[in-house]
């Protein structure tokens, strides 16, 4: 990793020595971090889609670390966060029964796919403070983008304004021994766009057993070749290590949420992970009316996970391409925009298990036993997809849309070889997924829109496995309809957005996981659910005086979500709530600004109670979180610009869970262990610095 360091370091002081004169700024609202891009609109990417855009109005109410906080702020999608290496992203309800992880969605980097084979995605593998926006498209209506019953989220790189050329430097400390820094150095001239970030966090955490330690890296460089090509290339390098304090029981939620789970504890539980994503991606206009962006990427991820019940040590090497065009043609009196395109994912998935003999290892922690493992997978993902929009009037347009997927697993047991029922291969046949959107101008930003698309989820790569460790021929993929109908307004000159949704989804083939032992889970196909509900985001600009202005924000998700047929082991949970999803969510706040350099934004967050079993005999209790930061920034000579900040988090010390399990079960006498506590009441300061070049 060192080396690679280096290289990229030299690349960036080659590229500095080539800049010509670049054009200077010198005002402090040309600060990356203040760009304004929250709002509900259509992505370019995706047609007249309603996307959720989160930027740098959103990422500067909490803490440089707090990811999560920053887009729970938007209605519909929450994740639950153990820590900051386990987060499992839900949204409109899907995902939510997954019991580690992230599934059941895409994840985009610049465009590029970073979900794996199996579908599973890791945001934590990506810094927040490299980060310029984030789309976040709800539900299967991104035909762009895989159609998987939760969406899509597209994660976008910082890029330099035209003639823009600075150093920066972030640096973070906070309660938990908290320590984060992010460098960032940008080029910009005439044909080149460079941008080098290195980040380093450090903390103690929370709880026990709750070290988190990370070394980052990222290259993001584009080069105009022609007027009409450019090519670019992305390299991301992380590698991080976390101790794992796991989930606690009630008894132990109640009286100490700062201990670690007694087994995990015991067997110093960490997870090491060092992951590596390249991709090349090349545009070209063709013409005015036919365009085209083609990438071709690689990823790599070590990972080294000590458990009390064994040993597991993995890696997953993974390539493809995406390509796609864009144009529009001429349908008599009208143009017809199109989009079509083809996006082809392969990784090699390879996994050893070892017995863990930390009771023999005089305290000191996990030692490797015998090994009782030995696993590949190889996996292929498939997406084919096209989009006609049609303006059948100069306020009514519609847009039709096909996605196709083709998922294929080959399973290979090595430490069973010579057993042939041990291997076997799953070749799920194509599926199509068909997008229907429609959109009525009423008058200026004012519309309403209204979609009808079919999505799925792949099942996990433990739910593909038996009990015994083989292929289920029998797990089937879910599949889905959502149906939603919004409106978005722009009202009071401008000043005042509201975005209200009203959306159902019927999903059948529902995934369920199994318990088999400690932490062990498989899966199986076992009813239908019906996810209904509204969302609700609305903001006002308020501008009290020339140097003072104010800008209340609210975002409100009710979930209806319920079982509509399940029996799973004789019981009957038709009609119950589904199990993982709060049926309210607020959040809500303030900003707030003085002469453009003083700053006071204050959030509040309350989630209310969590069905944690299918039965729903249990619930976990609701919980309201403040936070609040304030900050001053301000130019400090010709070129030097600074923004300190000083944040305090869970301002009124609450104890509550910020993730659950659902369906867990106690072993060997052991209370059964469903939460993750949030932090207690901790405060962080920042000091950014920015010479421009």
């Amino acid at each position: 990793m060192k080396t690679c360091y280096t290289i990229l370091l030299f690349l960036s002081l080659f590229f500095i020595s080539q800049a010509q004169n670049p054009v200077q700024k010198d005002s402090i609202t040309e600060l990356d971090e203040v760009i304004l891009l929250e709002a509900l609109k259509s992505s370019a990417e995706n047609g007249i889609v309603p996307t959720q855009i989160i930027g740098g109005k959103v990422f500067k109410n909490y803490s440089p670390i707090d990811i999560v906080s920053a887009i729970n702020q938007v209605s519909g999608v929450y994740i639950l966060s153990g820590a900051l290496n386990t987060n499992r992203i839900t949204v409109r309800g899907i995902g939510a029964r997954t019991l580690y992880g992230t599934d059941k969605l895409r994840l985009y980097y610049n465009n590029i796919p970073i979900t794996n084979g199996s579908g599973f995605s890791t945001i934590e593998s990506f810094d927040l403070e490299n980060l310029s926006h984030i789309d976040l498209i709800k539900g299967p209506k991104g035909t762009n983008f895989g159609a998987n019953l939760g969406g899509a989220i597209l994660l976008n790189s910082k890029q330099p304004a035209t003639g823009s050329s600075y150093f920066r430097n972030s640096l973070t400390v906070g309660s938990y021994n908290l320590l984060k820094n992010n460098f960032l150095f940008t080029l910009q001239e005439d044909k080149l766009s460079l941008s080098l970030h290195y980040g380093h966090t450090e903390t103690d955490g929370y709880r026990e057993n709750n070290r988190f330690e990370q070394d980052g890296i990222l290259l993001d460089i584009n080069y105009r070749l022609s007027p009409k090509t450019d090519i670019g290339l992305l390299v991301n390098n992380v590698d991080y290590t976390a101790q794992i304090p796991s989930s606690l029981g009630l008894t132990d939620f109640l009286e100490d949420p700062k201990q670690a789970a007694f087994t995990w504890k015991s067997a110093k539980g960490y997870e090491a992970n060092n992951y590596s994503l390249a991709g090349l991606t090349l545009n070209h206009a063709f013409s005015g009316k036919l365009k085209n962006s083609t990438s071709i990427f690689y990823n790599y991820l070590d990972h080294y996970e000590p458990r009390p019940f064994g040993i597991l040590d993995e890696f997953t090497h993974g390539f493809g391409f995406r390509t796609k065009f864009t144009g529009e043609f001429d349908l008599g009196t009208t143009n017809v925009d199109y989009s079509f395109g083809g996006e082809l994912y392969k990784d090699e998935y390879n996994w050893s298990e070892y017995e863990n003999d930390y009771r023999n290892n005089g305290g000191q922690g996990s030692k490797i036993g015998e090994q009782f493992a030995e696993n590949k997978e190889f996996r292929r993902q498939f997406n084919v997809f096209g989009n006609l929009l049609f303006p059948l009037s100069n306020d009514f347009s519609a847009q039709i849309g096909m996605s196709i997927n083709k998922t294929y697993y080959d399973f290979r047991d090595q430490f069973n070889d010579g057993n042939a029922n041990m291997s076997a291969e799953r070749n799920f046949k194509p599926i199509f997924l068909p997008s229907l959107n429609l959109n009525y101008a009423i008058s200026g930003e004012n519309s309403v829109y209204l979609n009808i698309s079919r999505g799925f989820s792949n099942p996990s790569l433990e739910e593909t496995l038996t009990p015994d460790g083989v292929i289920n021929p029998d797990i089937s993929q879910e599949t889905g309809i959502n149906y939603e109908i919004g409106t978005q307004w722009r009202l009071l000159k401008q000043k005042m957005r509201v975005d209200l949704a009203l959306y159902r989804m019927d999903v059948k083939n529902l995934l369920v996981a199994q318990r088999v032992g400690d932490d062990q889970y498989v899966g199986k196909n076992a009813g239908k659910t019906k996810h209904q509900g509204v969302e609700l985001e609305m903001e006002y600009q308020w501008d009290l005086s020339p140097k003072l202005s104010l800008s209340p924000f609210l975002s409100y998700t009710y979930s209806h979500h319920k079982f509509v047929s399940f029996i799973d082991d004789g019981n009957d949970y038709s009609g119950n709530p589904l199990t993982g999803v709060p049926a309210h969510r607020l959040n809500s706040g303030l900003q707030a600004t003085f002469a453009q350099q003083f700053y006071w934004n204050t959030t509040h967050n309350y989630i209310g109670e969590i069905p944690l079993t299918d039965a729903n005999t249990l619930y976990s209790d609701p919980f309201t979180i403040i936070n609040s930061k304030i900050g001053y920034r301000n130019q400090l000579a010709k070129n030097l610009y600074m923004d300190f900040s000083f944040g305090l988090n869970n301002v009124f010390d609450t104890k509550y869970a910020r993730s659950v399990l659902i369906n867990t079960t106690g072993f060997g006498g052991s209370e059964p262990r469903y939460y993750y506590p949030g932090d207690g009441k901790n405060y962080y300061g920042s000091l950014q610095l920015r010479y421009a070049l």
